[in-house]
C-alpha cells in the first residue's frame, strides 16, 4: 500500500510539473501584442453579452503589456515545473507553485466559470499541489508550531 501511494505522488509530481513546464513554454511562443492591437481586439467584444470574453482579453493582455509579468510568470512556471520533476527539489517547488496554481484556479473560477472542464482541470492541479505540500508536513510543521520553552 505504501509503495502504491509513493507511485501516486510521483505521478502527481510529473503531472503538475508537466503542466507547469508546458504553460511556461507556451508563454514565450506568441509575441506580445502592441497596445493598439489590444484596444482593437477589446473593441470587438464590447457588447454586454461578451463581457466575460472582454475581461479575459483585458486581463491577459494587461499582464503581457507590463513588459515583465507574463515573462516572469513563464519563467517561474518553467523553473518550478522542472524542480518539481526532480525528486530532491520537489517539496520546495510544490511550495513555490502554490500561489501560481491558486491564481490559475481563481482565474478560471472567476473569468471562465462556464468552462467546467477547465475548472475541473485547474482544481485538480491545485488539489495535487496541496497534496504534495501536505505530504511533507513533517518538514514544514516546525516552522508553524513553536514548542514552548
Amino acid at each position: 500500500m505504501k509503495k502504491s501511494i509513493s507511485i501516486l505522488f510521483i505521478i502527481f509530481r510529473l503531472v503538475l510539473g508537466g503542466f507547469m513546464i508546458y504553460g511556461g513554454v507556451h508563454k514565450f511562443q506568441s509575441p506580445i501584442p502592441e497596445p493598439i492591437e489590444v484596444v482593437e481586439k477589446a473593441l470587438q467584444f464590447s457588447s454586454p453579452e461578451q463581457e466575460s470574453t472582454l475581461q479575459k482579453i483585458l486581463y491577459i493582455s494587461g499582464a503581457k503589456q507590463t513588459g515583465y509579468f507574463w515573462q516572469v510568470l513563464g519563467i517561474c512556471e518553467l523553473a518550478f515545473g522542472l524542480l518539481l520533476v526532480l525528486q530532491g527539489t520537489s517539496f520546495i517547488a510544490a511550495v513555490f507553485l502554490l500561489p501560481i496554481t491558486l491564481h490559475i484556479l481563481l482565474f478560471h473560477l472567476f473569468l471562465e466559470a462556464d468552462e467546467i472542464g477547465e475548472l475541473i482541470q485547474t482544481g485538480a492541479l491545485f488539489f495535487i499541489n496541496i497534496a504534495l505540500v501536505v505530504r511533507e508536513k513533517e518538514r514544514w510543521k516546525p516552522l508553524l508550531w513553536i514548542k514552548p520553552i
